[in-house]
């Protein structure tokens, strides 16, 4: 009997670590299972500049990257600061400075704990500068790529362990609008992915290091007959686990695609992104994996939900279904808690999606004004969307549109950063600023 009460007793505790996990770290982009949702409670759904701010810490330059969390320690990627440092004259001042930086701080009060130089060489492409890649960790270490083809491992006391450069391992990048895919972390490696093809023939492909040494484990090739512009890719890859086996999903050229992550070997694909055979159909929006399913979306249109499972072309056999024609996103990528789906395009219009069906629940409404980049997140029953003018429209999560709230912050600039979430407390990154925003008692 007691044997059986210490069971059931470790049982509890660890599920009530598995929460604490869930409720702590933000380790990668778009959280712990990269489908925007958090498990966290007792957010705030409302501040200002002087309610609700913890803390606010100014940053060396502007970034579309965003925060990740582990423990006490926040990671963001940066350029340097304008007119700092050496070769500052080189730089292009609407980039930002001309170094590429990976800064930790205490999520206690803001502060910079230390400072690396990953590359330099940063310049502006359209509206991103070349640090837009998130970091990854695992608690132990960090991982971080730049715009420049830069890969880097760090201690997370900022020891650099190993640094490569995949332009000058596997070629020049040909992307028309730089490179800004996030890399991912799975089973001790490191897959980043080089979706190009407006600028080079060079093909398609993805790769995987050692995360602890930096050494090669496979390259493997991703082929495609798009053409001109829809060889781009601006995604991230993300993990599909079904039964029992793990495989890496990959958007971008015109497919989605399922990989073994032990080999990089392609075990299905699904085409219907570029119906048209349109020569711009670049795609940003990264895939989702949410309870058995995988979400694409294109370039806008359309949106495809493809069932787990399945060898080869699953293009028919895997659709569970498809909107065509609806009001979709360009560059924000959606979030999933299983149920709903919160599509929200550039311009704030957002559609509640029975995320099994296809069913639109609500919407499209129009909720944050202005242009959207970041993407949305869902955590304590709510939907956070903020625009590039750091206004952040709160929604109730679930089948019934209601707006909880509309909340401003300073924004000299474009905000393009999605929102880190830990325990009771929001991270926003906006164009000069980090803030953690948490309920303050008066």
């Amino acid at each position: 009997m007691i044997g059986r009460c210490v069971r059931v007793m470790l049982g509890v505790c660890v599920v009530l670590m598995g929460r604490a996990y869930a409720e702590e770290n933000w380790p990668q982009w778009r959280g712990p299972q990269q489908t925007g949702v958090a498990d966290a409670s007792n957010l705030p759904a409302t501040w200002s500049e002087t309610e609700n701010i913890i803390w606010k810490t100014p940053l060396p330059s502007w970034s579309g990257g965003s925060p990740i969390i582990w423990g006490d320690r926040i990671f963001v990627t940066s350029p340097s600061k304008v007119g700092g440092g050496a070769g500052a004259a080189s730089a292009e001042p609407r980039a930002g400075g001309p170094n590429l930086l990976l800064l930790c701080m205490s999520k206690g009060d803001g502060r910079t704990l230390w400072e690396r130089e990953l590359d330099t060489g940063n310049k502006l492409n359209s509206k991103q500068n070349a640090s837009s890649p998130s970091p990854v960790t695992d608690g132990a270490h960090v991982w971080a790529v730049t715009g420049t083809g830069a890969v880097a491992a760090l201690t997370m006391d900022g020891e650099i362990m190993w640094k490569r450069n995949l332009q000058k391992d596997y070629g020049a990048f040909g992307l028309n609008f730089g490179y800004a895919s996030s890399p991912l972390l799975y089973d001790g490696k490191l897959i980043v992915q080089v979706l190009h093809g407006y600028t080079t023939d060079a093909p398609s492909y993805l790769v995987a290091f050692d995360a602890l040494s930096g050494k090669a484990l496979w390259r493997t090739e991703r082929p495609t007959n798009a053409v001109r512009e829809s060889h781009d890719a601006y995604t991230t890859p993300t993990l599909l686990r079904h039964e029992d086996k793990t495989q890496v999903v990959v958007s971008g050229g015109d497919y989605v695609t399922g990989h073994d992550p032990e080999t990089g070997k392609e075990i299905w694909r699904a085409g219907g992104l570029n119906p048209r055979a349109s020569a711009k159909n670049r795609i940003i929006v990264s895939p989702v994996v949410a309870d058995g399913m995988i979400y694409a979306n294109s370039s806008r249109e359309p949106l495809l939900a493809l069932r787990a499972g399945g060898e080869g072309d699953i293009t028919a056999s895997h659709l569970a279904w498809k909107l065509d024609k609806y009001d979709g996103p360009d560059v924000p990528t959606p979030a999933c808690d299983g149920a709903c789906l919160y599509v929200v395009n550039d311009r704030g219009m957002t559609t509640c999606i029975n995320a099994k069906t296809g069913d639109v629940l609500w919407g499209p409404e129009r909720t944050a004004k202005g242009t959207v980049s970041a993407s949305p997140i869902v955590a304590d029953g709510k939907v956070f969307i903020t625009n590039e003018e750091a206004v952040t429209t709160v929604l109730a999560a679930g089948p019934k549109y209601q707006v909880l709230a509309t909340n401003s912050l300073l924004s000299e600039g474009r905000t393009l950063s999605s929102f880190a979430v830990s325990a009771n407390r929001l991270f926003l990154r906006t164009p000069t600023h980090l803030y953690c925003i948490g309920k303050k008692t008066k």
